[in-house]
């Protein structure tokens, strides 16, 4: 009940509220001047019978008529009084069996209702937030980038101008405020001067508008921006946003780094510090088959294998793990250590044949074009004849045909994408892909996260998601030099040395077995060193670089912070 005050406040200052309410009472001075007319001509009539009534009876049968209860104590003898008595009984069931109800409903109960809702959205922050994160949209992309938020302990908030949107994601416990996107209204009562970031993921046009829109109230919050055009690069900078990213081509460029096309060089995915982080296909190379032992990596090369994808399962390499063809080695070291590498391992299988890309979409022309820079030749299956016709490396068909993966050179390509936006569809060329090619590489793009791992299941040994990009690249730059988000799920993050591990090796403190997590660097005495030896003893003063999954760092954390 107490809501009840503030809901009616705000009822009655709906802008169409004052005009409803006019339209209301002016039914009712209708109703009221037939209920006094047909009282007044109840009289003439009866009179006319030879009968009389008080005026309360007049008034008394009127209702009873008009309301089609006829208790029949009061009734016309006369055909006039009949004719009369249907009359109003038909007028009563129009206006107060039909249109009063529905004058009532579209007026005051429906106009009531929607305010009743409007006044339940939020429409601003506590007063004071600062250090909270502003999202524009709720596609999938937002809404995955809020639980990685919410795993880092950063607030939130997502403006949405659609009511029925708003009242669906706050009853899922989302943190939602209603505005219009474009009002700088809005963006002052989130506080925007105070936020710690902003991420616009619309479309160009709105992007531009809202990037304006803030940077007019704020000059120095950050503001990340998706750009679907390349054109629209420059004008988004110019807008004012302090970072622009093209995704669909940064995927592109992400799944072309993993080909088998030219070479089987590691391929960068991350840089802490000096630290890098890579990743390389162990298909086809002087690797398969041999245990990590036996590969004599570290005394080779200074490289460190910190992890190892197994069809999307990332593990942590022992001594005795076997190398698969379908292994991917997550490698971490300085630029030395990988240029060992990549003079031993990549340079010892060279490919002829093109890659073969499925889908000649955003991400598929990305995809041919990094290609393209790396020297790979390449040809793409699209099945719109327009756009097939006007570019030479196009093949024109269907995926799913045969006869076009044979014109497109699927019996000799190394490597195979699958890169349109509908994830049904990459499943099931990608089933269809490995059965034709139980050798190939496959690498497929993802739009939804949930479909990685079905995505590997069906076949796929590189599985990149267009949504996992787009929040790695934004908490990046949320947490720089604290957090290194790379691919599907494994992470780069610092630590201090939890006080416990003061004076161990970290062959003594057995992390990776106890948590998953892997020691890749140590910054001690204002220099890293990266791949450090197991057996010396760590500094008070030391701070750890780990790799390791989602979970494994939870397992850190869990395990070691709270005996800091």
């Amino acid at each position: 009940m107490k809501f009840i005050p503030s809901q009616l406040v705000y009822f009655l200052k709906g802008s169409g509220t004052k005009r409803n309410i006019k339209l209301l009472c002016k039914f009712f001075v209708i109703l009221l001047l037939m209920v006094t007319l047909y009282s007044t001509l109840f009289h003439f009539i009866m009179e006319y019978e030879g009968r009389k009534f008080s005026w309360l009876s007049g008034l008394y049968w009127t209702f009873v008529t008009m309301t089609t209860l006829g208790f029949g104590d009061i009734t016309f003898t006369s055909d006039l009084g009949k004719v009369f008595s249907v009359f109003v009984l038909l007028s009563g069931v129009i206006f107060l069996l039909v249109m009063l109800p529905f004058t009532f409903i579209s007026f005051f109960y429906a106009p009531w209702l929607e305010a009743k809702e409007k006044a339940r959205a939020p429409r601003e922050l506590a007063a004071g937030t600062r250090r909270h994160v502003v999202l524009t949209n709720t596609d999938p992309i937002s809404l995955s980038l809020v639980q990685k938020l919410t795993q880092y302990n950063y607030n939130y908030a997502i403006v949405v101008s659609d009511l029925q949107r708003v009242l669906e994601l706050h009853d899922m416990n989302y943190k939602v405020v209603m505005g219009d996107l474009d009002d700088p209204d809005t963006y002052r009562k989130l506080y925007i001067g105070n936020a710690a970031l902003v991420v616009i993921n619309n479309n160009d046009m709105l992007n531009t508008n809202i990037t304006f829109t803030i940077r007019s109230l704020s000059k120095d919050v950050p503001i990340v921006t998706t750009a679907d055009a390349e054109d629209s690069l420059d004008i988004l900078k110019l807008a004012g946003a302090s970072y622009v990213f093209h995704f669909a081509k940064m995927l592109g460029s992400a799944l072309a780094r993993r080909s088998l096309g030219s070479n089987l060089k590691a391929n960068l995915i991350g840089r802490f510090g000096e630290l890098l982080i890579a990743e390389a296909p162990a298909m086809r190379t002087i690797l398969e088959g041999q245990t990590l032992r036996e590969t004599r990596l570290r005394d080779k090369t200074g490289i460190t294998v910190v992890g190892m994808w197994e069809r999307g399962k990332f593990e942590i390499p022992l001594p005795d793990s076997r190398i698969s063809p379908t292994s991917v080695l997550v490698l971490a070291g300085s630029e030395e250590h990988l240029s060992n590498y990549d003079r031993i391992v990549g340079a010892s299988y060279t490919f002829t044949s093109h890659v073969v890309i499925l889908g000649g979409g955003r991400v598929g022309f990305a995809t041919a074009e990094a290609l393209k820079e790396r020297g790979i030749a390449c040809r793409i299956v699209e099945s719109d004849r327009v756009l097939a016709e006007k570019n030479e490396n196009y093949i024109f068909g269907s995926a799913a045909d045969i006869n076009t993966l044979h014109r497109a050179g699927i019996k000799e390509a190394p490597s195979i994408f699958i890169t349109t936006h509908d994830d049904d569809l990459n499943i099931y060329l990608t089933i269809y892909c490995r059965r034709l090619r139980p050798d190939i590489q496959i690498i497929s793009r993802a739009t939804l996260e949930r479909n990685i791992s079905k995505l590997h299941e069906a076949g796929a040994d590189i599985v990149m998601s267009y949504a996992s990009l787009a929040i790695n690249t934004i908490i990046n730059i949320l947490k720089p030099n604290e957090v290194l988000m790379l691919t599907e799920g494994l992470n780069v993050f610092r630590v201090h040395l939890p006080t416990i591990l003061i004076g161990k090796s970290l062959q003594e403190t057995g992390l990776r077995e106890r948590t998953g997590c892997s020691v890749v660097a140590i910054h001690s005495g204002g220099t890293m060193k990266i791949s450090p030896d197991p057996y010396i003893p760590l500094a008070g003063d030391s701070e750890l670089i780990l790799i390791g999954t989602v979970d494994a760092e939870k397992n850190f954390l869990k395990e070691f912070l709270m005996n800091r």
